[in-house]
């Protein structure tokens, strides 16, 4: 019996010593819930993100304004790259621990090509720092290290493959919001519409009491002596709320040229207590289409379409846009009669 409660106490006691080496052994040997492993941020902590790029130097500060997040202090971030980016700060999670012998080659690559993500809550403080780097061999995963750490790991999003790189790699205009307009019927104070080479089909809208007067652009302009359709102005301040172009084009070597022509059409819009914004349409057509510089026209030499426009906002950013979606707001006049 003695040695009965000899073996029994033998064998709890290596039970204690078993449990407290399991304990103990995710942190000293940099298991699941190892502090270096730990990259993922929920979305609700996520103030502000700093992104350092060491190839090139190039820095993108983010911050979140209510429901937007701005760019660099000054522009509307995309939607889409931030909702890109945000799934990244808030999924990503240690895929694997490397070989040794691959350890090297992923921490020169972090060194030299890696992106320095700062993530920010309501403090000054970064509430988190990693390095972003390239991807294995396989294209699965991505090298990511958190600031201070010796151990670099392979990195994704559970569910989806492929290199989380490109989700902070976005350079410049890349990030920005790329509406042309984004604004609601009721924020609008006056609205007008120029064709310079159709002058009959120029108009201008004014905010009046509950809705909108229709009138000539022109003061020649003959004038249509009828109530336009308040069904017809809804449809069309419809178009204004949400149209984006294909691409920004700020470094189109043409772009200060292109701006000497005469418009297609000037889209001028003044919202309640703001600024008047400036939109100028430059219609880009094929080959079988030739611009005259002495007449200041174009010369079809035969039947064409337009499919996109150069866009050119208060002179300062320059887009591409596609005709199909411009069209829903480039009206005329009599559209409203």
């Amino acid at each position: 019996m003695k040695r009965l409660l000899i073996l029994a106490g033998i064998f709890l006691l290596l039970a204690i010593l078993t449990i407290v080496y399991l304990q103990k052994r995710p942190v000293e040997q940099g298991s699941l819930i190892g502090s270096d492993r730990q990259f993922a941020v929920a979305d609700q902590e996520i103030k502000k993100i700093f992104l350092a790029n060491r190839i090139d130097g190039s820095t993108t500060t983010l911050e979140r304004r209510g429901k937007d997040w701005i760019y660099n202090g000054k522009y509307k971030a995309r939607p889409n790259a931030m909702e890109n980016l945000l799934r990244a700060l808030t999924d990503i999670q240690m895929m694997y621990k490397p070989a040794d012998a691959a350890v090297p080659n992923m921490l020169s690559d972090l060194a030299t090509r890696g992106i320095k993500v700062e993530i920010y809550g309501d403090s000054d403080s970064p509430e988190k720092v990693y390095y972003i780097g390239g991807s294995p061999a396989d294209e699965r995963g991505t090298y990511a290290i958190l600031e201070g750490a010796e151990q670099p790991y392979v990195t994704h999003i559970p569910g989806w493959e492929g290199n989380l790189r490109f989700r902070y790699n976005l350079k410049g205009d890349d990030w920005r919001d790329r509406s042309i307009f984004s604004v609601r019927e009721k924020e609008i104070e006056s609205l007008s519409l120029e064709y310079p080479k159709q002058r009959q089909h120029s108009f201008r809208l004014e905010s009046e009491g509950a809705g909108f007067r229709v009138a000539p652009f022109y003061s020649l302009q003959d004038k249509i002596e009828d109530v336009a359709s308040s069904d017809r102005i809804i449809a069309f301040l419809d178009g204004f709320e949400q149209l984006g172009a294909e691409t920004f084009r700020n470094d189109h070597p043409g772009r200060d040229s292109i701006r000497q022509l005469v418009p297609f059409c000037t889209i001028r819009l003044k919202k309640k207590n703001a600024e008047e914004q400036v939109v100028r349409l430059f219609p880009i057509f094929p080959d079988n289409v030739v611009y005259d510089a002495k007449l200041n026209q174009y010369e079809v030499n035969a039947p064409t379409q337009v499919e996109r426009y150069f866009v050119d906002i208060n002179g300062e950013d320059f887009l591409l846009a596609q005709h199909r979606l411009m069209k829903d707001i480039l009206w005329s006049y009599q559209s409203f009669y």
